[in-house]
This record gives structure tokens, sequence and C-alpha cells, in this order.
């Protein structure tokens, strides 16, 4: 079993008397693409936005790299190493490719003192554009405005804008939402290379997808993890079948 990268314990978020999250644990290994699945209103998004530091838990605690960075802001968590993709794309469209990996990656290497240097002649943030564009598959297209790009190159360049700040867990929120066949398996290409020095976690509606490119599998219903583990083991979970992904005629979960 690999060191946790990003641990999440008794993870717990509540809005006044509703309990959005309830006690989830968590964890995401080096080398590892770790799905959470459930239907819509079944926590998902809310723990994400705790792993990532735009919620702060009511309970809990998370780790990061063995360090205690419960209730760290998202911009700090960020700087350590926490890359960030939303359902919808977030990404500047007058822009270039390129200048929007460069300045994802100047979020990460700021250098606040160098106040005669052009942000554009940056040579490290622009070292990091280019070489997240080449791991995101867009390297062709670094000159062209984003707002020209196809939806599945749109959410290619989100991956890419993590990247670019050096990132050693990745949450990824729906990566695949609103793809065609062609899209979806050009990012579950992406999504495994990026297996290669990166924790990921991935949330996501494609069951088809999730169990081909998922290492682990957690199901939450309700705010609660009800299961979790290997594809072949959600696979047959009997409370799973029943609870969510629903029952098929041999048993077996419908995928």
């Amino acid at each position: 079993m690999n060191t946790p990268i990003l641990q999440a314990t008794g993870l717990t978020r509540r809005f006044g008397g509703l309990t959005a999250v309830a006690g989830v644990d968590l964890s995401l290994g080096l080398h590892e693409i770790h799905a959470v699945i459930g239907t819509n209103g079944a926590g998902k998004s809310t723990l994400i936005n705790m792993l990532s530091g735009e919620l702060p838990p009511s309970e809990g605690h998370l780790h990061l790299q063995g360090r205690d960075v419960t209730g760290w802001s998202q911009p700090r968590l960020a700087r350590h190493g926490i890359g960030r993709s939303y359902q919808r794309n977030n990404i500047f469209l007058p822009l270039t490719v390129r200048e929007n990996c460069r300045l994802a990656a100047q979020s990460r290497a700021q250098r606040a003192w160098r106040l005669w240097e052009g942000a554009r002649n940056c040579r490290m943030s622009g070292a990091l554009a280019d070489e997240a564009m080449e791991r995101a598959g867009l390297a062709a297209h670094a000159g062209r405005l984003a707002s020209e790009l196809a939806h599945g190159q749109k959410r290619q360049l989100e991956v890419a804008m993590c990247l670019a700040t050096q990132p050693v867990a990745l949450l990824l929120d729906e990566p695949l939402a609103g793809m065609g066949a062609e899209e979806s398996s050009r990012m579950l290409g992406l999504l495994r290379g990026l297996r290669e020095g990166h924790a990921i976690l991935l949330v996501e509606h494609d069951m088809d997808a999730v169990f081909s490119v998922a290492d682990r599998i957690t199901v939450m219903v309700n705010g609660a993890v009800i299961a979790s583990g290997t594809p072949d083991e959600i696979r047959t979970n009997r409370e799973v079948q029943l609870a969510y992904l629903g029952e098929a005629e041999d048993g077996g979960v419908p995928v």
C-alpha cells in the first residue's frame, strides 16, 4: 500500500442543521487513480471542496504528505501541491493555451520581487507551461486562443493548467462531462499517463470510464461512504448495487 499523499480522516461538513458530508475517510496514494462516485446530492462536490481548501471541515482532519493541513486555504494548499479542476471550464478564453498555462505556473512560481522583469519573460513559468502542455497533449495548440478549442480540448487545458502548478495530488471534478466518445478516450489516456508522479482523485458520473481507469472506487450516499475498494469489489458489492448503481439481471453492477 502506498503511503498516502493526501489523507482525510473523519471529514465532516455541516451547513446549519444539514450534514452534507459525514465522517469520510479517504486516502490518495502515489501512482493511483481513486474515483469517488455517487448520485447527485451524495456529497461529492462538498468533499472535493474540503480536500482542495475551498471549504473548511466542520470536523475531521486532512493530511498532505504527512503534514496536518486541516483548515488551510485553497491558495495555500495549491502552493503545497494540490491541483484542482472544476465541473465547468475555468480557463481564460481570450488568452492562448500557453498563456493560460503560464499564468497557472506563475501562481506557483511567484517572483513579486522581480519588478523589472516582465511576467512573460519568466523562464521558469514558461518552462512549466511548455511541460504541462506537452503532458496534456496540447503542445501543437500552444498559440491558439482558448476560445477556439473544442470542448474536450478545453477540458485538457484545465488539466494542463493544474499540471503547470506542479501538483502532487490532482483533484478532478467530472473531467469527462459533456464529452463524446473520442474526447473521452483521449482524456482517459491522459489520466492513465498522469498516474506517473501524481495521486489522482476523480469525481465522475461516467461509470464505464470510472471502472476502466480507477484503481480504487469510493461510493457515497447521503454524505457518507457506503463502500470503498477495487473496481471488482465495488462491482459485486450488494449495498452498492441496491443504493446507487442499480441491480443488473445477473446480480452484478450494470457498467
